[in-house]
């Protein structure tokens, strides 16, 4: 806490004068001793430094009250703020930090975040406890729809303290409430992404879980958030545990590049492998996977971005060992701050241990055991109209090797829709989506789903 003191002259003098009296009669007669000055000087040199002092503060009050005087007098200066009007700014936004403020055991900072988002949705044939379809199902059925506030996002930001050379600790934590079977007094909390990081100046550590490293992109989407949007359709999306390092190169002030490099624990599907071959299937296995990316901001508004990856792993089953490769290609481009374009693509072969549909291998004889190669992507096309208002049309597609394939499987899966967003308030946003998905089955054709969604979100 800093004390300013202002004395006046005319009160102060006379009491100084009083107190150098006082002094002046406890001084002895010894002579000071030449290396310290005597009391009285050092009295004199305080008040001298005083006056220096209150010289200044005067000299400033003028030279405000100078300056307000001009800047009033002068049509084309605008006046300076009201001082009650900047209170009050302040006011509040004091009141904003202490309202996003909580406070860890560990007295270390933690914010709250996540989105509460209630949807309404109908579907052209049933599609089971999924708001939008994966797939189409080969059998048909009735029309489906209801309304769910299980994609309900709930999210923590947390800070550390600062780690061995000047590292940064930082981290998140978010859950959902899309487990269970569906119902709406059956809807449990799951994690979906979490991590833990240290930042230094050009590296970064992370341990967590999340997307593959290869798949980093989302499309705009609230009426699919309890698995990512165009899942089966181009979307690599598990959220697996895995550690990273990321090294961060900068070429210019504008420019920046990125290498980074992850172990990630696949997950196999028991789904479609032959009941005498699932106990010999190995659940899950570590991957190795990789990132390279540059990006170059044109101003403060326009960027580009683009990024080439690859995932390698092996499953294994029935005493083969399957492997699992994967390339992909990611980019986003904002050419203009009205229009954005972002999207993914890839190909390889046993990729459904990270997020592709369908089977990953096939089991041809008891002596031969292939992976199906596959390949497909997604687009988006972004168009920020006003600050308020948005549209996204996005599509994607996987598109699964025919003779890889065993009868009745899935040969090829696509998804497309359109929808627009709308901010009714700064945290609180309208969302209207129609889509469609189409699935092809290997000798059964190809079966259609159309779905349409409303989505109602607070975004705290």
């Amino acid at each position: 806490m800093h004390i300013h003191l202002y004395i006046r002259r005319k009160r102060f003098w006379p009491l100084a004068g009083l107190y150098l009296a006082s002094c002046a009669a406890t001084v002895t007669a010894q002579p000071p001793s030449s290396q310290e000055p005597s009391p009285l000087a050092q009295i004199l040199e305080r008040l001298e430094r005083l006056e220096q002092q209150n010289r200044q503060l005067v000299d400033e009050v003028h030279a405000l009250r100078s300056e307000l005087a001009v800047s009033r007098g002068r049509p084309d200066t605008p006046a300076p703020a009201d001082l009650a009007e900047k209170l009050e700014v302040h006011d509040h936004r004091i009141e904003e930090l202490a309202q996003t403020k909580v406070e860890s055991s560990q007295h270390l900072p933690v914010r709250l975040t996540g989105i509460a988002l209630f949807n309404a949705y109908l579907n052209s044939h049933p599609t089971g406890k999924l708001v939008v379809p994966v797939i189409a199902p080969l059998n048909g059925g009735a029309l489906s729809g209801g309304a769910t506030f299980r994609q309900t996002i709930l999210g923590v930001e947390f800070r550390g303290p600062e780690t061995f050379a000047n590292g940064k600790v930082r981290g998140y934590l978010n859950m959902d409430f899309f487990g269970g079977s569906g119902e709406p007094y059956d809807s449990l909390i799951r994690l979906r992404t979490a991590a833990i990081q240290v930042d230094w100046k050009s590296t970064t550590v992370m341990f967590g879980q999340e997307k593959p490293l290869i798949s980093p992109r989302e499309p705009n989407s609230l009426a699919q958030l309890g698995i990512s949007p165009l899942t089966g359709a181009g979307n690599l999306w598990l959220w697996q545990p895995q550690a990273r390092i990321e090294q961060r190169f900068q070429a210019g002030q504008r420019t920046t590049f990125r290498a980074q490099l992850g172990v990630v624990a696949t997950r196999e599907d028991y789904g479609y492998v032959p009941e005498e071959y699932a106990r010999s299937l190995q659940s899950t296995r570590p991957a190795l996977e990789g990132r390279f990316a540059v990006s170059h901001t044109v101003d403060d508004e326009r960027r580009i971005e683009i990024g080439a990856g690859f995932h390698s792993s092996t499953s294994y089953v029935g005493g083969f060992s399957v492997p699992s490769r994967a390339f992909a290609v990611d980019w986003f481009a904002n050419p203009w701050r009205k229009l954005e374009f972002s999207g993914t693509f890839f190909r390889g072969s046993n990729v459904t241990n990270i997020g592709a549909i369908g089977q990953g291998f096939t089991v041809m004889s008891a002596d031969q055991i292939i992976p199906v190669h596959a390949g497909g992507g997604w687009a988006q096309l972004s168009i920020l109209a006003t600050p308020r208002l948005s549209f996204n049309l996005f599509g994607g597609l996987q598109d699964n090797r025919v003779r890889d394939l065993g009868t009745f499987g899935i040969g090829a899966n696509q998804s497309y829709a359109v929808n627009l967003m709308y901010r009714v308030a700064s945290n609180v946003i309208l969302s209207l989506e129609t889509g469609q998905v189409r699935t092809g089955y290997l000798g059964r054709g190809d079966r259609l789903n159309n779905h349409h969604d409303l989505g109602f979100a607070y975004l705290f």
